[in-house]
């Protein structure tokens, strides 16, 4: 796997709650290609949980909607938005697993909409959680007016 270099750290106003190491409340999400996947591995805590010891499922969207947002802007080099994001809650994930990976790749593109697929996998290797995303992506151009860096 190959780190992906976050483009946005150090930019004035930086604060996403997936993705931002500086927001003392955020996910502080960090992104590596594998192939033709996203991954993120990613470390839960007591303060992510719904039931006591189990991961909010807010918390696991918005795991696998930033994991798909990285697709759009790593393998796709622009940026966009969530048009449509389905979850499947297959299993409980525990706030005490040591690590979990969230994994995405794109499916298809159809003029500017991106079909991207997720999973959230537990330590024992177990598909807990999936997503099947679309995104509305921009066109270069208006990716960089919006604030998008190559």
């Amino acid at each position: 796997m190959k780190k992906i270099r976050n483009p946005w750290l150090h930019k004035e106003g930086y604060k996403c709650f997936g993705c931002s190491p500086d927001n003392p409340m955020g996910l502080k999400m960090e992104f590596n290609e594998d192939g033709e996947n996203v991954v993120c591995i990613w470390h839960s805590s007591e303060y992510y949980q719904g039931w006591i010891n189990t991961l909010h499922g807010g918390i696991e969207s918005t795991l696998l909607d930033e994991c798909c947002g990285w697709v759009v802007t790593h393998k796709l080099k622009t940026t966009g938005v969530t048009s449509q994001l389905n979850v499947r809650f297959l299993k409980p994930i525990s706030t005490l697993e040591p690590q979990l990976i969230i994994r995405a790749h794109l499916v298809e593109m159809k003029r500017n909409l991106a079909f991207i697929d997720a999973e959230i996998i537990n330590g024992k290797g177990e598909v807990c959680t999936t997503a099947q995303s679309i995104y509305y992506t921009y066109p270069h151009d208006k990716a960089i007016e919006m604030g998008w860096e190559d």
